[in-house]
């Protein structure tokens, strides 16, 4: 197997499935370059419907380098709303042309402003906000530029192809091939530029208060600037000392940084003596922050869990025995290969072959924990990888008994991602364009970094 770039594997991604040399190339180069489509999985009455009992507009907006909160502030500030009013199924990117539901409350028609570089449409009534599991899933159109070799796409594509089937076959199509990566937690997940949240969030789960705020406001990172990276400094150099003063590295810490200012600003508030005292601190973020904290370290877990059985050769495409194996989600979108975490079933004797009966016809997949306090283990080897990880992270699904946000149950996620990717490279040009569908909850980039082999800060 094909060893992952060193970013990567501060981030638990370890390895490639495709050992074929990547494309290289660049992305967004232009907005349109990368093209995003969520798959829609709402059904609106009409928008004459009574608005006491659908109260929530809903529309979709096609928007051109629009940040998705940004873009619901500027949407409820036209409209002179609160901002709570405005929701929405999945964050997007910013650089990017994206297509997208949003609800709004207690809202008319006519009131939707003309906003730019937006498209909206409204589509109808619904009789509740959106949330995450509105989103089926996302299809995606991506133009690669200035490729170093984009014929390498097609060799990529067969790796990954046998990957998905155990069964090699080169011969060029115009047709999209059946193809399937580990399903990793992009960069992304924990940070482009300085990945600390699953650190942060591996102190909270281990009661380590004082260690989780100092690796988020402390701790520099070589990709920050200088004048950032001077002032994390700062707050190592005070934390090590007898009498740390925490006002002073509040006033060296940048006004842009304004979580780890209102992490400072408690320390100097109220001292920096107890536990307590540092959980408080931590809990000047937002309830969302916080809650990813812990999410990003149960993906960190996760990702070391995909990259053990690689290590050990066990399969991800189909079930050894003990395995843990999920069914698809039967309200799925045709051609979207969704998990259903709900639907578990312990693959033991003959039912190993079964179940990699399902999992070849894309109608179950083999799981791994995102650990919490309901967690149950896999048997067998695959147990064991995963009992591995954690005894090394020292933790257990116990730790997750946390107070407030960082509380978490866990769940268990597909560990493969299959799709049906299509590729068209240009002639005389070195661009090539590569079109695909995931469910949500899964990253593109965890498909491009196999197309490309570049540095994760490029995707």
């Amino acid at each position: 197997m094909r060893e992952a770039h060193s970013l990567e594997r501060r981030v638990g991604i370890d390895y490639y499935a495709s050992d074929a040399d990547g494309t290289g190339g660049r992305l967004r180069v232009d907005p349109e370059d990368f093209r995003v489509r969520e798959v829609e999985a709402m059904d609106p009455v009409d928008v004459d419907a009574d608005p006491g009992d659908y109260p929530h507009l809903l529309l979709r907006a096609t928007l051109r380098e629009w940040d998705t909160n940004d873009f619901a502030r500027r949407l409820s500030d036209a409209m002179g709303i609160s901002r709570e009013r405005v929701a929405w199924a999945g964050t997007k990117d910013k650089y990017a042309v994206t297509t997208q539901l949003f609800s709004v409350r207690d809202a008319d028609p006519e009131s939707i402003p003309d906003v730019r570089d937006a498209d909206i449409e409204v589509l109808g009534r619904i009789g509740r906000d959106l949330g995450f599991g509105d989103l089926a899933g996302n299809d995606f159109q991506i133009r690669v530029r200035d490729a170093d070799v984009p014929e390498n796409a097609a060799a990529v594509t067969a790796d990954l192809t046998e990957f998905l089937t155990g069964e090699r076959s080169d011969a060029p199509t115009d047709e999209a091939a059946a193809v399937a990566v580990p399903n990793y937690f992009g960069h992304q997940r924990f940070g482009s530029r300085r990945p600390v949240t699953h650190v942060v969030g591996l102190h909270v789960a281990r009661g380590e208060w004082r260690e989780a705020v100092l690796a988020y406001v402390g701790n520099p990172a070589e990709a920050e600037p200088e004048g950032t990276q001077a002032a994390r400094r700062v707050v190592d150099e005070e934390a090590a000392s007898e009498n740390p003063d925490w006002q002073a590295c509040l006033e060296e810490m940048p006004h842009r940084l304004r979580y780890e200012r209102s992490m400072l600003h408690r320390l100097a508030e109220d001292g920096a003596d107890s536990d307590d005292q540092w959980r408080h601190a931590l809990e000047a973020v937002p309830r969302n922050l916080q809650r990813l904290f812990v999410n990003a370290a149960q993906s960190y877990a996760f990702n070391r869990i995909i990259s053990e059985r690689l290590r050990r050769g066990l399969p991800l495409s189909e079930p050894v025995e003990g395995d843990v194996v999920c069914f698809a989600d039967r309200d799925a979108p045709e051609g979207l290969y969704r998990a259903d975490p709900g639907r578990t079933q312990v693959a033991t004797g003959r039912r190993v072959d079964v179940m990699a009966r399902h999992c070849e016809r894309g109608r179950a997949f083999v799981t791994a924990p995102l650990v919490g306090t309901d967690t149950e283990l896999a048997d067998g080897e695959p147990g064991e990888v995963e009992r591995a990880v954690l005894d090394e992270l020292d933790l257990e699904p116990s730790d997750f008994d946390l107070p407030g946000e960082f509380d978490s149950s866990g769940t268990r996620r597909a560990v493969l991602l299959r799709t049906d990717a299509e590729t068209a490279v240009d002639e005389g040009d070195d661009a090539y364009e590569l079109a695909f569908s995931l469910p949500s909850g899964s990253y593109a980039t965890v498909l491009l970094r196999e197309y490309l082999k570049s540095t994760p800060t490029d995707l």
